[in-house]
């Protein structure tokens, strides 16, 4: 198939952060192509972002079942493969629902949805349209988060008996909401956020990100989230013991008002054999520690890493490879998944190397499991996939 992959976004218009982010991504590899859009609730918003962006105005919808209704109508050879939802939690349901019934594939931000409910539902609906769920949980797009999963998955760190994963930030240290700064009013918002805040926004990346290294399911919980801003509806702080199901114990923090602190996620993996070290501060180096050796660093972009992680890379050793770049690599994966699917081919095995729906489900447990756990005085909580 010699053309590019052609996607309309949902949301991402003019004064959002990440529908920019997913945009640089997406044209990354140079695979795809943004083609229409409906990018705000406000219909002229959408169509002054959308000419922003260049694209033709008959292509810039007043809202997402405009878009959806008149794509599915276009030639084949014209609409677009598939639907990237940059919204709030709230808007995540509703435009992927309508986008998989009309045949279309969706990408979409985390969480999944607004509820477990919601993502449960969607799971049905994947299933029953045969079309293709991806959702950006971003850190699992580095090349050295790869290949610390690979050596887990091979056995080189011996069964996996503790995991400590973090991710403080604090740029909600005051309560910024009552400002008007975008971001944080509809983050902390209840109705558009859900159940929780900070667990939500970040805690779910600490989540995916422990159990896609480890390979490894949350089995259960036990949960502390406080909202230590006067007045904030939502959770700005949380702190989580963990029990996985192959008998491995767990930490989890997550934290938005941990002062001076920007995105430093990071996890620890210590199995019998060794463990591993990643910080997302510097994603370019990965500590590997050994029980009878000396300890190792790891290094993108290495004749050393495997498969996985060298499809993850664009640069040679030592050019810094971040953010965007793993981003882009949820982005190319699945589109080259789509390709293979419009090709009626079996899709690479690097192809399928992205956040699904059943990623999403467990996302949604994971933070109902919290929410309810922290609201019984942390008590024990099972996940309910």
């Amino acid at each position: 198939m010699s053309r590019k992959i052609r996607y309309g976004m949902v949301g991402g218009g003019r004064g959002a952060f990440i529908g920019g982010v997913h945009r640089i991504a997406a044209n990354m590899d140079g695979q795809i192509e943004l083609v229409c859009g409906a990018f705000s609730s406000d219909p002229q918003k959408s169509k002054d972002s959308g000419a922003d962006l260049y694209l033709p105005a008959e292509r810039c919808y007043g809202s997402f079942e405009e878009m959806i209704q008149k794509e599915a109508a276009l030639p084949a050879d014209k609409r677009m493969d598939f639907v990237s939802i940059v919204t709030p939690n709230h808007m995540h349901f509703p435009p992927a629902k309508a986008a998989l019934e009309a045949g279309f594939h969706v990408l979409s931000d985390k969480p999944a949805t607004f509820d477990l409910t919601e993502s449960k539902a969607l799971v049905d609906i994947v299933k029953k349209t045969g079309k293709l769920y991806g959702l950006t949980h971003n850190y699992t797009g580095y090349p050295l988060v790869k290949e610390a999963r690979d050596m887990i998955k091979a056995g080189k760190l011996g069964k996996i008996r503790k995991v400590v994963v973090e991710y403080p930030q604090g740029w909600l240290a005051t309560k910024l909401e009552d400002s008007g700064q975008k971001q944080a009013g509809w983050r902390t918002d209840p109705k558009r956020s859900g159940a929780a805040g900070c667990i939500g926004d970040i805690g779910t990346h600490a989540e995916n990100l422990a159990e896609y290294i480890t390979g490894l399911h949350i089995k259960e919980l036990a949960a502390d989230i406080t909202a230590f801003v006067e007045g904030r509806a939502l959770d700005d702080d949380g702190n989580v013991l963990l029990r996985f199901d192959n008998g491995a114990k767990g930490v989890l923090h997550a934290s938005q008002i941990s002062v001076g602190e920007e995105n430093n996620l990071n996890i620890r993996v210590y199995g019998e054999k060794g463990g591993i070290e990643w910080h997302q501060n510097e994603p370019n180096t990965m500590l590997v520690k050994w029980l009878d050796q000396p300890m190792q660093v790891y290094r993108t972009a290495n004749g050393y890493l495997g498969k996985n992680a060298a499809a993850a890379t664009r640069t040679p050793p030592a050019h810094p490879e971040g953010y965007l770049e793993a981003f882009a690599n949820i982005y190319k994966n699945f589109a080259s998944h789509i390709r293979a699917v419009i090709a009626g081919t079996a899709p690479d095995e690097v192809a399928l190397d992205y956040p699904k729906i059943g990623d999403g489900v467990r996302g949604m447990a994971f933070i109902e499991a919290v929410v309810k756990s922290s609201q019984a005085n942390a008590a024990w909580t099972k996940l309910e996939v």
